[in-house]
């Protein structure tokens, strides 16, 4: 196949996401297509700007496993992976971005091409969390921790993936024979300053918010690809600060207009300012994907904002059903812990703490709910306020959604 041919393939292919994916085929659209010097690209990346392809890679695709590497490009951009990673490691990011991404893009119908990093366990989360998994289990072996002590960034991807933004794959002899020289294309991208990553990923957030809406008026916007929108879309304000808004502006103090005594004298009502003590719930999802750490830190900052507001805690935990011996009852002087030991790890079901709300004599002014939201909701909105601090990229059907990451 000459060069003129896998022009054509790749054209074939975008203009196939165009019209059978209109939403990722605007994506594609936006970036140009440029043949890379394969001592530096083996597969395909991206530096947000264009999509780079190795000529011998996309030489050997069926043209279905082609749209699956130009969308995925376009959707680590789309996700402004680039600009994401931060100090975090870059190929254990990477990674964790390929796993964030390949699930969706099958769930859209697309033929992954061989060795297509996919994890059932990693499906929703988001590449932050997937990189902590990852990190976990790379501190057990020894190996990569030599590596990260080296500040080692470059290593070669075992797995010959599609790479990620910002962060181009480096050769591997093994995995192409071919004379690197007989298809010289563009050298590796510069490195951007921070600047002008979060200048991108601006322009990024733009052009996904149009695609998503064109398809959407299209009537061809997934459900999983409308998720990720919101997902992306979202304020990104710390999530302490917005639970600390909302904690706060539901404790504030409220105007009396009781009838004052009549040895007072007058017919007239004036309000009077009085602060009461605001009666919460906490509720922990146990069904297994929320892990001790992240339990103890999110009692942690409800703790301290507690410390600012007179609350009082009725703490639940809850997978299938409610755990034995909840609720566990803080009053405003109380330092908010966890028991011990909590069972669960089954199931997913929030119904129960909303029906053990719902007997007591007293309504909550607030419910916070932490979980990944993969689970049972109430068929009816509660006349409470309820904050769900979500882990993953999860909908609710009621209530404020606060992200974790």
């Amino acid at each position: 196949m000459d060069d003129n041919s896998v022009e054509t393939k790749l054209a074939a292919a975008r203009t196939r996401l165009i019209l059978d994916k209109p939403f990722l085929g605007a994506l594609v659209l936006r970036m140009p297509l440029e043949m890379a010097d394969p001592t530096w690209c083996t597969t395909a990346a991206t530096d947000a700007k264009k999509i780079y392809f190795n000529y011998e890679y996309i030489n050997q695709l069926h043209s279905s496993e082609t749209q699956f590497v130009l969308a995925k490009q376009a959707l680590h951009c789309a996700l402004s992976h680039f600009a994401r990673r931060g100090h975090r490691i870059k190929h254990r990011w990477n990674l964790a971005c390929e796993y964030a991404i390949n699930p969706l893009l099958v769930e859209e119908g697309f033929t992954p091409p061989p060795g297509t990093l996919i994890e059932d366990s990693f499906t929703g989360m988001s590449a932050e969390e997937i990189y902590r998994c990852l990190q976990d289990k790379d501190e057990g072996d020894a190996d990569s921790s030599n590596n990260e002590k080296e500040g080692n960034d470059e290593s070669t991807d075992p797995t010959n993936e599609e790479d990620t933004p910002d962060s181009p794959p480096n050769q591997n002899p093994e995995q192409n024979n071919s004379d690197p020289s007989k298809y010289s294309g563009s050298p590796q991208p510069a490195s951007m300053s921070q600047q002008e990553l979060d200048n991108l990923s601006v322009q990024w957030q733009q052009r996904l918010a149009g695609a998503a809406q064109q398809a959407q008026q299209a009537g061809k916007l997934s459900e999983s690809m409308a998720r990720m929108v919101e997902f992306m879309l979202q304020p990104k304000l710390p999530w302490r600060s917005l639970l600390a808004r909302h904690m706060t502006a539901t404790a504030r103090d409220d105007y009396n207009y009781s009838r004052p005594s009549s040895r007072r004298g007058g017919p007239s009502i004036f309000p009077s300012l009085r602060s009461s003590q605001v009666n919460m719930v906490a509720a922990i999802d146990v069904s297994g994907s929320i892990s001790d750490a992240e339990m103890n830190e999110f009692l942690c900052e409800v703790e301290a904002i507690k410390g600012h507001l007179r609350a009082r805690i009725s703490l639940l935990a809850c997978d299938a059903e409610l755990v034995p011996g909840c609720p566990w009852v803080f009053e405003s002087w109380d330092a908010l812990t966890l028991p011990k030991t909590l069972s669960g790890g089954g199931g997913t079901d929030f119904r129960p703490v909303f029906d053990w709300v719902e007997q007591q004599d007293q309504k909550p002014e607030i419910l916070i709910y932490f979980s990944d939201c993969a689970g049972r909701f109430p068929d009816y909105q509660p006349d409470y306020s309820v904050i769900w601090l979500v882990k993953g990229n999860k909908s609710v059907p009621f209530g404020q959604r606060i992200q974790l990451n």
